[in-house]
């Protein structure tokens, strides 16, 4: 049989709370009812005893009851007592007991059931007893002549008749209590409707089955992954996304441990904000937005994250509610690295290419003023052209210390030359006791190089791009200046956001360049500042640290 779901268990044991207290609450109501009748049965017995005990014609009487006996004067007055308070007997009798008075005649004369002690003491009690007319709760007062008992009131109501008045309660106690059911079974019912919508109708198993699948995956994906509530609160990310992101530990980071671990947690703390965990500025913006995304590309720091991100939506009946939104994160860093290095070596292949291109043309150059006889021009052509190749690279070889970055430079100038733009490179300062990785210099350098010369060759002649690589004081300065139409006022802090571009069809891929050159700089401790009028410059200041060995 399948297991009763969890709202099914909590409605059960609702209402079989509720019958259990509807119960209890009816039992108490009754035996309350029933003590307050014996209660103002008491009362109201001490009331007309005590008013016949005080009658100037009871005393008269018992004090005359050794010359003539009282019953003749009393029983009369007696019974009509009785009936207008509405009692089942009053009983006068001596000090020894002996009856004066007794709604049955017959009784008369005899010795009356009951204690008299405290009577006798000169002091009324009421208790419940056990006499003539059946179970009865009397009271007892005494007849004082002064100081001395001459006699004694006993006036009763039995039990019979208390029960019959607390059985006309017995409706009205009944109705309460069956109110009480039904307004708990319909609590019941909507507590159970509420928790079979929200736990889907599993059962406390099942949903504990699932809580230790959702754990287990959480933490084992190698994607990050952050749960944010309507509200922007981070309400669970696994500890992926806390590296990914440079946030501290979760707090139920150790949640995931066995069974006997978990049966000790301490309260978790409120869901933290999104602007608490510094969470990047473009990354923040979209996870509280809840929309959806698409393998978005948002640079950190330190990385470069992929997003997706989907709304938690809760189904709940014909209606749906938002919850929050669900997103994952994958780290491109390395994928970008090798992206740029791969850059590096199209750069390298291109600057190949037209290299063969032009060696090709001078070569058949060469070859044709041979077969002319032109031997002479042949030979000053050829040296010509070995030494402009040879200058630029010994140039380039002498200036950049750094063989990785000189082989750039090399490429991009060849490029350069192919689109039609003169590249100028120099280097006053030393890279080798820089302190920077080759993958920066590459980063930073290839990015602002290669927007130069997109610049350049978009504008007007003469298009010419500048390199220059200089120390000022204790810091590394890379100036590229370009004869671009410049950027447009306003933009330049636009142009350094990812997937900004100022040029046409920027699609994807497009808006990156920058965005990485500046994140590389600020985590060096640089800064990047944009001048410029009739063309653009960037220059880029960074701290020197010492060499790395």
């Amino acid at each position: 049989m399948r297991p009763l779901s969890l709202a099914a268990r909590m409605l059960w044991t609702l209402v079989l709370a509720v019958i259990v207290l509807t119960g209890f609450m009816g039992t108490a109501m009754y035996v309350d009812a029933r003590d307050q009748t014996h209660e103002q049965a008491g009362r109201r017995t001490l009331a007309v005893a005590s008013a016949l005990a005080d009658s100037p014609f009871v005393v008269d009487a018992a004090r005359r009851a050794a010359a003539v006996s009282p019953t003749t004067a009393l029983q009369p007055y007696a019974m009509e007592v009785m009936a207008d308070a509405g009692l089942d007997f009053i009983t006068i009798m001596a000090p020894d007991r002996t009856r004066w008075t007794h709604p049955d005649p017959t009784q008369i004369g005899g010795k009356y059931i009951g204690s008299i002690d405290q009577a006798l003491a000169g002091r009324p009690f009421t208790e419940e007893v056990e006499g003539t007319l059946g179970p009865s709760v009397r009271t007892i007062v005494p007849i004082r002549d002064g100081g001395k008992v001459i006699g004694m009131v006993a006036a009763g109501v039995t039990v019979s008749a208390i029960e019959v008045a607390v059985a006309g309660r017995l409706p009205a106690l009944l109705a309460i209590a069956a109110a009480v059911l039904a307004l708990g079974s319909l609590g019941s019912l909507g507590v159970g409707r509420y928790l079979k919508r929200v736990t889907r109708g599993y059962g406390p198993e099942q949903l504990g089955q699932l809580f230790a699948y959702y754990e287990s995956v959480l933490h084992s994906v190698r994607e990050g992954v952050l749960l944010v509530d309507a509200k922007g609160r981070v309400v669970i990310r696994n500890d992926q996304a806390s590296r990914l992101l440079g946030l501290p530990e979760a707090p139920d980071a150790d949640d995931a441990g066995p069974p006997a671990s978990r049966g000790r947690r301490r309260s978790l703390p409120a869901p933290p904000a999104l602007s608490r965990l510094g969470v990047p500025g473009s990354l923040r913006e979209l996870l509280a937005s809840g929309r959806t995304a698409r393998d978005e590309i948002h640079v950190t720091d330190e990385r470069v994250l992929v997003v997706n991100q989907e709304p938690a939506v809760s189904q709940e009946g014909r209606r749906s509610r938002v919850l929050g939104s669900v997103a994952t994160l994958r780290d491109q860093t390395e994928i970008e690295a090798l992206g740029n290095e791969l850059e590096t070596m199209r750069t390298l292949s291109d600057a190949l290419r037209s290299q063969t291109h032009e060696h090709a043309n001078r070569l058949h150059t060469i070859v044709s003023l041979l077969e002319l006889g032109q031997t002479d021009r042949a030979l000053a052509f050829a040296t010509d052209d070995l030494r402009l190749s040879q200058s630029l690279a010994d140039e380039l070889v002498v200036s950049i210390d750094e063989p990785v970055l000189a082989a750039l430079i090399m490429g991009k100038a060849a490029q350069a030359n192919e689109r039609g733009v003169r590249f100028d490179a120099e280097a006053t300062a030393s890279l080798a006791g820089a302190g920077l990785a080759a993958a920066d210099l590459v980063t930073i350098v290839g990015n602002l190089v290669d927007n130069a010369i997109d610049a350049a060759a978009a504008a007007d002649a003469p298009r010419w791009v500048s390199l220059e690589i200089a120390e000022h004081g204790t810091s590394l300065v890379i100036e590229v200046a370009d004869s671009g139409p410049g950027v447009p006022g306003g933009e330049a802090e636009k142009i350094l956001r990812y997937g900004y571009s100022t040029k046409p069809h920027a699609g994807h891929g497009r808006g990156l360049g920058l965005a990485l050159v500046k994140r590389s700089v600020e985590r060096l401790g640089g800064t990047l500042s944009i001048t410029g009028g009739a063309g653009a410059v960037f220059t880029v200041e960074i701290p020197r640290k010492e060499a790395a060995p």
